[in-house]
């Protein structure tokens, strides 16, 4: 029969204790031992007392407790009393019999426990078998693994949320505290209804934003539908997410999302360009979505700068969109002309400038339909003559015969001049000049090229006996009301917009509106629109919208204002308040900084910078192309080619006035034209404003 670990120990102990304990006094009377067992059997008789004078219940207990010690004692006593060993061996069998009594009735450890064991003789009680626990709804008997029964568990204890039970529950590596659930019905056939993020994130003590739910599609040996859902607990994750997230959690989150900058979009790829110091983003737009839809200040606040910055640029291209975010932005940099970048292609295409994700921007000298109009439109200020001039040049290294008339002179105008082939100021030489671009439409249409035949002007075409002609009207609107020649000048304009083309001959007309309410006509601002790269430079706010419709920009595609000055704002106003010191001068740094109208979206863009300061001599040929003498001779015999700075000559705007009349004034002008063109019509939208109007009473009233 077993018995406790602790009593089989005791006896051993008293079974090697009896030897010592009858030899010890006999064979070394002063042995340290004899010390120890009376102290210990002194111990034990104080147990005794305390046990005997002690209320508490156990008092017997107590005493056979110190019995052993006690007993010990005894037998070490009678040892040293008797002569030898005793008579018949006393001492050896005193320590038997107290040896025998521990063993048997005395054990220290057995009376030293509270709750007494059940006899060593009484049999113990036969073990009952246990019936297994059927299993339950909750828990089927299906051989999952242990954590899904945990999880289990935990969900019947939950009350099964939404009436469903556990099928499968998948830990995630890494994150202990996420994990995946396949749920399905309690009740076979019937829908999972009542299942809300908010029950699950109760569940498992969780937020609700941790928990996602999911439809189940039907797989090969597993069902689906709306019987099954997918459960992901992500408490983990989403901190990880918070606190340090990859380049496409982040863009799923801020950008990407329902409400975000560009909902709907997946992050591909971030390109740093450290060169360039700029940072591309890249995002796909399902095609089901159609074109992307950015919101670009809310897309600007994600990227933690502001849209009036200037660093940040979005280019949508079908159903991809990529934003570039430059560390400073790239429409306050100086980009200084070269002449290489001012020399036309093969295909008449030169850089005027580059957009703000770092293209060149290009216009061109000519198209597939002929030569090239020019539109250029800016306040004062806004870097009109600049970009004149990088027209100029372009125009010239090309080989064209450049021509120039401005309604009024300056520096930079009259440095231009030098270079072409006519330079002249006032609205009286603007009229000469369109004079001679509509006679030469004429000449040219009848000049025979090297095959003999008559050809519209083709650069890529050999034998033309002509060079292309670019004629630059500055100030054009201004020139346009002038009272004197303003109508013809109009109408000249918009002949040659029309036809000149054919004749290699392209008009650039330059600033600060293209409005028709203004000036121009709808003809030829469709005209010049078409046939050119048109550009506009720092237009107010309020004009935006405006001058792009004038464009034939659709709505949805007129850009923002581009914003007072690309400098980032200085920090530490609050101190300066505090201090009472005056805010920093703002640096109005927008000159040559606007749009290229290349297609239906206009682009931002930044003009290259020609340094008229240190001379422009080195942008433009060595010499300048001129008419052929074929032309300048047909000119001559039509008196259009002179010195167009002179005064009006007799009857070149009209008839001269009878001499009886007594009239010394200048002659009449306005009227019809010199040298074999034909006479101005009456115009068909003369009046187009209340101020013209106005002038057209006056004019009656003179008459």
């Amino acid at each position: 029969m077993s018995v406790p670990r602790s009593v089989a120990l005791e006896r051993t102990l008293y079974t090697l204790a009896a030897p010592v304990l009858a030899a010890a006094p006999n064979l070394y009377p002063d042995s340290p031992v004899n010390s120890v067992v009376q102290l210990a059997g002194a111990a034990g008789i104080g147990g005794w007392v305390l046990a005997a004078k002690s209320d508490e219940p156990g008092a017997g207990r107590k005493i056979l407790r110190w019995s052993p010690l006690v007993l010990a004692a005894a037998v070490d006593v009678a040892a040293r009393h008797t002569i030898g060993w005793g008579p018949w061996c006393l001492d050896a069998m005193l320590a038997a019999g107290w040896a025998a009594a521990g063993y048997v009735v005395l054990p220290f450890s057995r009376h030293a426990r509270r709750r007494h064991r059940p006899a060593l003789a009484a049999p113990a009680p036969a073990p009952q078998l246990q019936s297994a626990p059927e299993p339950s709804l909750a828990q089927p008997d299906d051989g999952a693994d242990a954590f899904t029964c945990q999880v289990r568990w935990l969900w019947e204890a939950r009350g099964l949320p939404g009436r469903t039970i556990v099928v499968t529950a998948t830990p995630h590596e890494g994150m202990p505290n996420d994990l995946s659930l396949l749920l399905r019905a309690t009740e076979a056939g019937r829908p999972i209804s009542g299942l809300t993020d908010e029950a699950v994130a109760a569940a498992f003590g969780v937020d609700v934003t941790d928990v996602r739910i999911e439809e189940v599609v039907r797989q090969y040996g597993r069902e689906g539908g709306p019987g099954w859902k997918e459960v992901h607990v992500t408490p983990d994750m989403n901190e990880r997410r918070r606190k340090d997230p990859t380049d496409h959690e982040w863009w799923a989150d801020r950008i990407g999302a329902l409400g975000g900058s560009v909902p709907g979009s997946v992050f591909v790829k971030k390109v740093r360009d450290q060169g360039r110091r700029v940072t591309h983003y890249i995002a796909q737009v399902p095609d089901e979505m159609g074109e992307p839809r950015v919101n670009l200040h809310t897309l600007a606040a994600a990227l933690k700068t502001k849209y009036d910055e200037g660093r940040m640029f979005v280019t949508v291209d079908g159903s991809q969109v990529l934003v570039s975010l430059w560390d400073s932005s790239p429409l306050a940099q100086v980009f200084p002309a070269t002449r290489e970048l001012l020399t036309p292609d093969k295909d008449g295409r030169w850089v005027t400038g580059y957009l703000g994700n770092g293209q060149p921007a290009r216009n061109r000298v000519y198209t597939d339909r002929g030569a090239a109009h020019g539109l250029f439109v800016a306040p004062s200020g806004g870097g009109k003559t600049q970009l004149m001039g990088l027209h100029v040049a372009a125009d010239a290294l090309f080989g064209a015969v450049v021509m120039l008339a401005t309604e009024a002179p300056d520096e930079k105008t009259a440095a231009l001049g030098q270079h072409t082939a006519r330079y002249g100021v006032g609205a009286l030489y603007m009229i000469r000049l369109l004079r001679v671009l509509d006679a030469l439409m004429e000449i040219r249409g009848e000049m025979p090229w090297d095959d003999g035949q008559v050809h519209d002007w083709d650069p890529r075409l050999a034998g033309c006996p002509y060079r292309m002609l670019s004629a630059y009207l500055d100030e054009f609107l201004s020139a346009a009301r002038n009272g004197d020649y303003g109508a013809e000048i109009m109408d000249l304009a918009e002949r040659v917009s029309v036809k000149g083309r054919k004749y290699g001959i392209g008009i650039k007309v330059a600033g600060q509106s293209i409005y028709v309410q203004d000036g121009f006509t709808q003809l030829l601002c469709e005209n010049l629109r078409e046939n050119c790269i048109p550009v506009v430079l720092k237009v107010a706010p309020k004009k935006v919208a405006d001058m792009f419709r004038a464009l034939g920009i659709p709505p949805e595609y007129v850009p923002d204002p581009l914003p007072r000055s690309f400098s980032p704002a200085e920090r530490g106003r609050i101190e300066r308040v505090m201090r009472g010191e005056p805010e920093p001068p703002t640096d109005s740094n927008t000159g040559g900084a606007g749009w290229i109208v290349e297609a239906k979206q206009p682009d931002v863009l930044r003009t290259l910078f020609m340094d008229f300061k240190a001379g422009i001599d080195g942008y433009f040929p060595d010499t300048i192309a001129t008419l052929t003498a074929h032309e300048i001779h047909e000119l001559e015999a039509r008196d259009l080619w002179f010195d167009w700075n002179e005064p009006p000559r007799p009857g070149e705007f009209g008839p001269e006035p009878d001499d009886e009349d007594g009239d010394d004034e200048a002659p009449k002008k306005g009227g019809g034209k010199r040298g074999g063109s034909k006479p101005a019509g009456p115009r068909r939208d003369a009046v187009t404003s209340p101020r013209q109007a106005l002038e057209a009473i006056k004019n009656l009233s003179r008459a």
